[in-house]
């Protein structure tokens, strides 16, 4: 009998090796009886406990200490805690551990390391490599995407592979843009909540065999039926693509977000291209992050956070969102608990015109200006702002002019408007009012 339990480059097997732990000291054996870390008692399962019959002939002739090996254990092993398993990529030399209940592509990328996939369901291909050295099992891997033969060369798709022991993987990793498929997907809209009387938080649905693979910052083009495309951010962190969640505010004649506010009902399907943009998390730097966000512009922001958390980042975050009132800070809540998470994060929040009855002691003014204040010199940090282009254009000419940040580390994300839309916003908008902050 065969199943999924194998070696790499071997006939798979139905075993489970047992760690023995480094601290023989203090040590407990099991009681009687006992089955220690039997793989769902499969047929030829290696069982930890041996019969004691003979046990006198057993030990004078005990070359072979197997069972003495099987049955010391860690502490945390008897009290049922599981183990995790050191696995190392080939050829980058990267390390990351695997819970024994999760895949290897979900442990590299809870640790920041960028594996390459696609529907994250056993079925794509996308994320197929080969296990070099250890034990695994394939999990529910189609026959389509990884046959026989693969298996037998020890080739495996890391979006369903579970380690079973210490591993070493063969592995290309994301390293750029150019490692990212731009693809055209559908959607479907599984929620939609106003989050704020002019913002609108949409969660989208891929099909159950497709995931987006995306950097943290990135947007995507929503497709429209006549041709048209409107790029929005990714609020979700790579990590977290269950679903992907767009933060949409309505612009005064605008073609789409009209329909949003407008019309749009949840299990409406979509077709969106991604993902698309410069604007993402540089994750090889060591230097302080300095994030400006203006209105909805949040929305990269928070997915950078968010990926940064994830990760256990030990870069100083200093987070900045403004908006004109209190109302447009609408996930102010979720951004204040960040530094509760993590105690690198800090999060300072700006309103720009806070009504004159509001009790408000917070900054004010312009929201990148208030970030001057705090860092007078920013020669040593990397600078992340998103929001409208006059926002952008402020803080680029500002931080770079007076406060001495390089300019090779600075990356913003405009939200320009798409020309009909300017052209609606014009026919509909008093010339006196304003768009925003920065006008």
């Amino acid at each position: 009998m065969q199943n999924d339990i194998g070696q790499a480059g071997k006939t798979m097997q139905t075993r489970w090796s047992i760690k023995v732990g480094d601290e023989r000291s203090g040590a407990t054996f099991a009681p009687n009886g006992a089955l220690l870390r039997i793989a769902d008692q499969r047929e030829n399962a290696v069982m930890a406990e041996q019969p004691r019959k003979d046990a006198t002939r057993d030990v004078a002739a005990a070359d072979n200490q197997e069972f003495l090996h099987c049955a010391i254990l860690p502490d945390s092993a008897i009290r049922g805690e599981a183990m995790s398993f050191q696995v190392s990529i080939e050829p980058s030399g990267h390390c990351f551990e695997a819970e024994p209940d999760e895949t290897l592509l979900d442990a590299a990328l809870r640790q920041g390391l960028r594996l390459p996939y696609g529907c994250r369901d056993g079925v794509c291909g996308a994320c197929r490599g080969k296990v070099l050295v250890g034990e695994f099992e394939h999990g529910k891997a189609t026959p389509q995407a990884l046959d026989e033969a693969d298996r037998r060369a020890g080739f495996a798709l890391f979006c369903c592979a579970r380690a079973r022991g210490d591993l070493r993987i063969e592995s290309r990793e994301v390293r750029s843009l150019a490692d990212i498929p731009v693809r055209t997907l559908p959607v479907r809209v599984q929620k939609l909540t106003r989050a704020a009387p002019d913002v609108m938080i949409i969660d989208l649905k891929l099909p159950n065999s497709e995931r987006l693979q995306y950097l943290a910052g990135q947007y995507v083009d929503i497709l429209l039926k006549d041709g048209r495309r409107r790029a929005f951010s990714l609020a979700n962190a790579p990590h977290d693509d269950t679903f992907l969640q767009l933060h949409v505010r309505r612009v005064p004649g605008g073609q789409f977000t009209g329909h949003v506010f407008g019309a749009m009902k949840e299990r409406d399907i979509l077709r969106l291209r991604g993902p698309q943009g410069g604007f993402f998390l540089r994750e090889d730097s060591r230097k302080p992050m300095l994030l400006v966000a203006g209105g909805t512009g949040f929305a990269p922001i928070k997915a950078i956070v968010e990926h940064a958390i994830a990760e256990r980042s030990e870069r100083p975050m200093h987070v900045y969102w403004g908006g004109r009132s209190l109302v447009d800070l609408y996930l102010l809540p979720l951004a204040q608990s960040w530094s509760q998470v993590l105690a690198n994060v800090r999060f300072v929040p700006v309103l720009s015109e806070p009504p004159s009855g509001l009790a408000w002691d917070g900054r004010t003014g312009l929201v990148h200006r208030a970030a001057m204040v705090d860092h007078a010199n920013l020669s040593g940090y990397q600078a992340y702002v998103c929001g409208s282009p006059a926002m952008v254009a402020a803080a680029r000419q500002d931080f770079l002019g007076r406060c001495r940040l390089p300019a090779d580390e600075f990356f913003a994300d405009s939200f320009d408007f798409a020309a009909d839309t300017l052209e609606a916003i014009d026919a509909t908008t008093h010339p006196d009012s304003k768009v925003d902050s920065y006008d």
